[in-house]
């Protein structure tokens, strides 16, 4: 008898964990459920947040052209009269311009003046650059011949210090030669 119950007793437990198993599934699946619905839920009200922004920019839009609008046709009047002014001021200016071509005539003359200034004064450069080169071959040369002397000074400096170690050694000689010569 109490193995029958046992064995009901195992039988509840599988399928209490079985409906645990089926519960849990359940859960799971309304959890992901809910989160799809608050996903789609966020989705309409981000478009519909866009279509008022959008719908909002449309009116700002139009409200902007109809006063652009506005300011082209003012615009046009003004430009009408700009025209009209440009008209009389044309006139004028035919007048001007024929004491204009004597100033421009003027001025031609004078532009060719000073090309030929021009021309002699890049003759006088030339010439000048012909001379630094000429100087800069001499500095050239100088440079070489100092070069040559701080080399002659070396050397001589060598062959002083040179000799100042001989006449160091030969008075050690000499001390060594007097001493040998007093023994």
């Amino acid at each position: 008898r109490l193995t029958g119950q046992q064995q009901e007793i195992n039988n509840l437990i599988q399928r209490k964990i079985a409906v645990d198993e089926e519960n849990a599934r359940l859960k799971n699946d309304f959890s992901n459920l809910n989160q799809k619905f608050k996903d789609k839920s966020q989705e309409l009200k981000d478009t519909e947040e866009r279509a008022q922004k959008k719908e909002e920019q449309n009116r700002l839009v139009i409200k902007n052209l109809e006063e652009e609008n506005k300011g082209l046709n003012t615009c046009c009047a003004d430009l009408l009269n700009d025209l009209e002014k440009l008209r009389k001021q044309e006139a004028q200016w035919k007048t001007e311009k024929s004491g204009n071509d004597a100033r421009i005539k003027n001025l031609e003359t004078d532009l060719a003046e000073a090309r030929e200034q021009v021309k002699e004064l890049r003759s006088i450069c030339s010439n000048l650059s012909s001379q630094v080169a000429v100087k800069q071959e001499e500095l050239s040369q100088k440079d070489c011949d100092v070069i040559r002397a701080k080399k002659e000074l070396q050397e001589l400096q060598n062959l002083y210090r040179q000799n100042v170690e001989h006449t160091v050694q030969q008075a050690e000689l000499i001390k060594q030669l007097q001493a040998l010569n007093t023994d």
